[in-house]
């Protein structure tokens, strides 16, 4: 309670309204959230159990003998080491295949936005981006391979499904060791399904829901040689469905095929092909707007939507990859991966971005005025884009012996090179060619398109090599040092730019018996910057450093752990907007500013309370402001809290029941008032929103789900700025499954 007594005291007066009351209730739930382990353990005394052990080659079995739990026990997650979670020096979260099945996450978005201390900022119906601490997560990874995520050009990460793979797991605070450059916001983890069964098996489920909804998964396991050493598994799907807003549309189909082959008794190769196509029509590019011209606020209903019957935002992926291990004897084991993704886009939309008279439906433009510029309400653009991505990581861990003691050590190399390539082309909308918004339905018409121009090239190359040892200084404490090095280069139409860093990372462990233990890390925060001061030149990286201290706990062979973090990212040089614009361009010049900071706590309790009894229960509070405590971006939450849970009853085996609630205190922003004259503020409160679900075994094979997702239909802004996105009405589905 003293952490958090100082985390409150150092909240400004001018801060979110009732921080005091959020920073409470997240004490409460912390405190009871690490006593329930201690509760049920204390009833259940005769199943006491020392905390599991882990080594590489144990890995597999390990994972696969929780595959019903939310939790699970092994994870490569931050260090590349087979570690438990209480093992590991930074708040870790995995959402498993099972969770994901109750709760129907079925793209990574849905994941994300139910994970603890991730905040989702939401521009549109089809563009999501996370963040955590504050910060935008730019890292994803599929098999530990990253793919830089470019905010500018959404690619439809997010929309990633979930069917494909195994697990999602979640890195916070900074990542160096794992990543090389990146944000200390987050690394977020994709651990593909592989072809594991030496029998023929299957899952195929059909799913319909509110506004339409269906979808279909099929998920087959089969040997392809007679002894079962070489297996392939295939999951393939098709989803449509409507929207609650308006003539929008989303169709998605994927597939997804491996073979794992056993070369030896030591070796096995992996090989796959990931393929996904999201066709979306009439889909919004931003929201409504949230004001008249007088300021007074509008009142748009949830259902209206601004794009034309004409605009549409296609987007595919493709994506090969393999995979070699080798174990030797002395409990050594190699891996090496490989991956060539390409992810295309094609767009053509419409947008509405001004203030517009209650009474005449007449537009103003946000922006002030300035020579060349010609007031607008809204534009279109037709949009294509291509991100190209090829990468190599090799890496070998394994134990040592030195001074009497075992120790682990981990080293390894990488290469990536994304090379990203956009068009498009524009056009500015009036308030005269858009006519009387008050009577607007979508019948703008489409742009007479000219030739598209090259918006964007660049090509990123990074190249680093890694080291990391679990030193067992004594029975009870472990060290954990490494450093990575990174040479990362950008190419670009007018510059080449290249920064050389080395990333240490330091983690001290303390079991304080055989379920609790105690941690303290350190790393350095290092982001390459393509933003332009007033001179034109590049800014140099942020700088920076992340420290975090927590208590973890496992119980019953790691099926339940806890985690109470405190967390402190130290930035320098961040990117801020100057104003102006940098002579002889059209770009927005930016400086670098030090002494950004957050600071906060996080808190997760996951996996099995009792065999019939899974719960997550997971909760952040933080602060984040610059040296002269202007908040960093304050449309996103300080504090939030996640339970999600389900219960098999012990009297009806057959029937599993459960729910969550996700709650969020509210967020704010400033933005400009009509053609820039000051600022209006943009406001949505504090909110809950709360799910249930219920499945019935009805034979051994079939299973029946209902699902419903913001079950008291709670009215919500997901968007706060001069726009709204409405967030999703009540709706429910229902889904048949098969397994076999």
């Amino acid at each position: 309670m003293s952490s958090v007594s100082r985390c409150n005291r150092e909240v400004r007066s001018d801060a979110v309204t009732g921080m005091r009351t959020s920073l409470s209730v997240v004490a409460l739930m912390v405190g009871a959230a690490l006593t329930a382990p201690q509760v049920y353990a204390a009833e259940a005394v005769a199943q006491e159990q020392q905390t599991l052990t882990v080594d590489a080659s144990a890995s597999d079995a390990a994972e696969s003998s929780a595959a019903s739990d939310y939790s699970v026990p092994v994870t490569r997650s931050g260090t590349k080491m087979a570690l438990v979670a209480r093992d590991i020096p930074q708040s870790v979260s995995i959402v498993s295949k099972q969770r994901m099945e109750d709760q129907q996450l079925q793209s990574l978005g849905d994941v994300l936005n139910n994970t603890t201390a991730i905040q989702e900022s939401v521009a549109d119906l089809d563009r999501r981006t996370y963040y955590s601490r504050g910060f935008l997560i730019d890292n994803y990874m599929v098999d530990g391979i990253k793919t830089v995520f470019e905010p500018r050009w959404n690619l439809g990460d997010a929309q990633s499904d979930t069917a494909m793979y195994e697990r999602i797991e979640v890195v916070r605070g900074a990542t160096g060791l794992m990543t090389g450059a990146g944000n200390p916001s987050a690394a977020v983890n994709m651990v593909r399904k592989h072809a594991d069964s030496r029998e023929f098996t299957g899952d195929v489920s059909a799913t319909y829901g509110s506004w339409n909804k269906q979808r279909y998964v099929a998920d087959l396991s089969a040997p392809l040689s007679e002894s079962g050493n070489v297996r392939g598994r295939v999951v393939a799907g098709y989803q449509d469905r409507n929207s609650y807003v308006e003539r929008y549309g989303a169709e998605k189909k994927f597939i997804y095929g491996v073979i794992d082959a056993d070369l030896t008794d030591a070796t096995t190769l992996s090989l796959g092909y990931e393929y996904q196509e999201t066709n979306a029509d009439s889909v919004t590019w931003g929201g409504v707007p949230r004001w008249y011209v007088d300021g007074s606020e509008t009142d748009y209903r949830r259902g209206f939507n601004t794009a034309p019957d004409w605009a549409y935002n296609d987007k595919t992926s493709k994506k090969a990859f393999v995979n070699l291990k080798q174990n030797f004897d002395n409990g050594w084991q190699t891996t090496l991966n490989g991956t060539h993704n390409v992810t295309t886009l094609d767009s053509r939309q419409l947008y509405i971005q001004g203030y517009f008279d209650k009474n005449t439906g007449a537009g103003v433009s946000p922006y002030k005025a300035f020579p060349g510029y010609t007031p607008a309400v809204g534009g279109t653009g037709y949009n294509t884009g291509e991100r190209k991505m090829d990468a190599v990581d090799a890496f070998a861990n394994g134990p040592y012996e030195l001074f009497g003691r075992q120790h682990e050590l981990m080293v390894g190399v990488n290469y990536t090179k994304q090379h990203n390539t956009y068009y498009g082309t524009f056009e500015n909308i009036s308030s005269e060619m858009l006519g009387d918004f008050n009577s607007y339905n979508g019948n703008f018409r489409e742009t007479d398109w000219g030739e598209r121009s090259l918006s964007q090239e660049d090509i990123t190359r990074e190249k680093s090599a890694y080291m990391a040892t679990r030193i067992s200084l004594a029975d009870p404490l472990h060290l954990i040092v490494g450093a990575r090095y990174t040479r990362w280069t950008n190419d670009t139409l007018t510059a080449n730019i290249e920064k050389n860093n080395i990333t240490p990372y330091a983690g001290l462990i303390y079991d304080i018996d055989e379920n609790w233990s105690t941690y303290a890390s350190y790393t350095s925060v290092f982001q390459p910057q393509t933003y332009r001061d007033i001179n034109g030149g590049y800014l140099s990286p942020v700088i920076g450093k992340n420290y975090e201290a927590g208590v973890k706990s496992d119980w019953f062979n790691s099926r339940l752990t806890t985690s109470l973090t405190l967390f402190r990212s130290e930035l320098d040089n961040v990117a801020q907007s100057t104003g102006r614009i940098i002579p002889n361009s059209t770009e927005t010049a930016y400086e670098g500013v030090d002494g950004t900071v957050s600071r906060g706590i996080e808190f997760e309790i996951n996996g099995a309370i009792t065999d019939n009894w899974q719960m997550t229960f997971g909760g952040t509070r933080y602060i984040a402001a610059e040296r002269d405590g202007t908040a960093v971006n304050p449309d996103l939450p300080r504090t939030q809290l996640k339970l999600f849970t389900s219960y098999r009853l012990p009297m009806l085996q057959e029937l599993t029941v459960g729910g969550g609630v996700n709650w969020q205190t509210h967020v704010w922003q400033d933005v400009d008032a009509p053609e820039g004259n000051g600022t209006w503020h943009a406001e949505q409160g504090s909110y809950a929103l709360v799910n249930l679900f219920s499945r019935y075994q009805l034979t051994k094979q079939l299973t029946l789900q209902a699902n419903i997702n913001n079950l008291f239909d709670k009215e919500y802004d997901t968007n706060v700025s001069d726009s709204i996105v409405w967030g999703e009405p009540r709706n429910v589905s229902v889904t048949a499954s098969y397994k076999f």
